[in-house]
């Protein structure tokens, strides 16, 4: 493998052989989601309620044994062997970085991660890093691991100098490793303002190229990787990342082309979007990436032939202006993933009442409909929408707001108390058997998924 750069619009080798990444996001491992993994609240949350439940040595004994099982040789080979070329291995800061020792490395997340690299790499796969989950979260939402709807890390230097010491630590331990393609800086960040992501990506980028002066550094916009106005143009050796979820693709969409959320979707809309999203690529005469894109799965195959439908779109759309991809996710519980948890797996079936509650109270927005509680959020959305007809609150507005507040905090959250009693008399055994639920050989490929992806890889 070569290291790869950037001249002009594409990506390449040493010797100029242009190189398209068409790959997969790695989330649910050493980053998880509620959505992905199945718990309620987020990751920190839900360690903890187990370390109380379970005690400390015995809970962090089955999410060790988790991270073993996700991911190993096999599933970078199954990756590989789809035809893509790329993982985008997604991290939580936690892994790297402890908050009672905050400017402290640990050597024990770098080595997981240098182990997904190496297997990445034996099977000829590029990686990029994503740090995922920043500390003092950088984006207001449960996939940065934030419990708040508030993202501090733009309000508070001590988190911003963390954040620069985890990645001069990891360009250190990457430097000269032509198997990663390069470095995303920050997955999807939020800046309230927007006043003070543009100072602190250039004391970033920095950072990193006293380091490590030859990698791909991968920048997300603001609002959540779709505002690139506010970080300026002047990087080198850069690609702006954005992502491009459609709106046909999430959960109450039914039909394609159709109507969701008032707006018409069709190709030409795909399109339209995705040129917006990528406009600043052009602007600058830079790669285009997608770093993350997708649509969530019913189950039911009447509804996810037209999910697959807006996939194979937008693929065309990517092949057509000749735009790198991840697509997001490799491996989960059941909504999205290349592979997911068998329902039967002892995983599966231990969390089915909360996954039930879950679906009752429609406790994340990405997985769960509101049906069951239209009755309180309606009322609250009249009554906001009455008393603060203009209020507007970052990053999505007051729809956004009351969801994540109502649905996601004060619905989500008491949940983790009946999430961690089913743990509480795990013994060895069980938790051997949860840990194996997330291996390769015991899950379940989505077929059309895969079937569609190889169509692309391989044309």
């Amino acid at each position: 493998m070569e290291m790869l750069k950037v001249a002009g619009d594409r990506l390449v080798t040493p010797k100029g052989q242009p190189v398209i990444l068409r790959g997969v996001g790695l989330g649910g491992w050493m980053m998880m989601e509620n959505f992905l993994n199945g718990f309620p609240g987020t990751e920190h949350q839900a360690r903890d309620a187990l370390r109380r439940s379970m005690g400390a040595a015995r809970a962090d004994l089955l999410f060790d044994r988790i991270l073993d099982e996700f991911f190993t040789d096999a599933d970078a080979a199954f990756i590989a062997g789809i035809g893509l070329n790329c993982v985008r291995i997604a991290v939580n800061y936690r892994h790297l970085s402890d908050d009672a020792d905050p400017f402290a490395i640990r050597e024990d997340g770098m080595r997981r991660l240098t182990d997904a690299v190496d297997a990445c790499a034996r099977t000829g796969l590029y990686t990029v890093i994503d740090l995922h989950a920043a500390p003092g979260f950088q984006n207001q939402s449960e996939h940065s691991d934030n419990p708040s709807h508030h993202a501090w890390l733009w309000r508070h230097r001590h988190f911003q100098d963390r954040v620069v010491a985890i990645w001069e630590a990891l360009a250190d331990r990457f430097r000269g490793r032509p198997e990663v393609a390069g470095y995303n800086l920050l997955n999807e960040p939020g800046d309230p303002t927007g006043e003070v992501i543009g100072p602190f990506y250039r004391r970033l980028v920095d950072a990193v190229r006293a380091v490590d002066p030859d990698h791909v550094i991968f920048l997300d916009g603001n609002r959540y990787a779709n505002d690139f106005d506010v970080i300026g143009d002047s990087y080198d050796n850069t690609v702006y990342s954005t992502h491009d979820y459609a709106l046909a693709g999430i959960r109450e969409a039914t039909k394609y082309p159709g109507e969701v959320r008032g707006q018409y979707v069709d190709r030409s809309h795909l399109e339209a979007r995705f040129l917006e999203r990528t406009a600043h690529c052009r602007k600058t005469g830079t790669p285009v990436w997608v770093g993350e894109f997708g649509p969530v799965y019913s189950g039911d195959p009447d509804v996810d032939r037209h999910r697959y439908a807006v996939l194979r779109d937008q693929l065309e759309i990517y092949r057509e202006y000749g735009a790198s991809w991840s697509i997001w996710t490799y491996k989960d519980t059941h909504l999205s993933g290349l592979v997911s948890l068998d329902p039967n797996s002892p995983w599966s079936r231990l969390l089915q009442p909360i996954r039930e509650k879950k679906e009752r109270l429609g406790t994340e927005p990405w997985s769960t409909g509101e049906e069951g509680i239209s009755h309180v959020l309606a009322p609250l959305d009249d009554l906001l929408a009455a008393e603060y007809p203009d209020f507007d609150p970052p990053p999505f507005g007051r729809r956004w707001y009351v969801r994540r507040l109502v649905r996601e905090l004060l619905l989500g959250e008491p949940m983790l108390t009946e999430f961690a009693a089913l743990f509480a008399t795990l013994d060895d055994a069980g938790i051997e058997a949860l840990a194996g639920s997330f291996r390769l050989d015991t899950c379940i490929r989505r077929a059309p998924l895969l079937e569609l992806l190889t169509e692309f890889t391989r044309s």
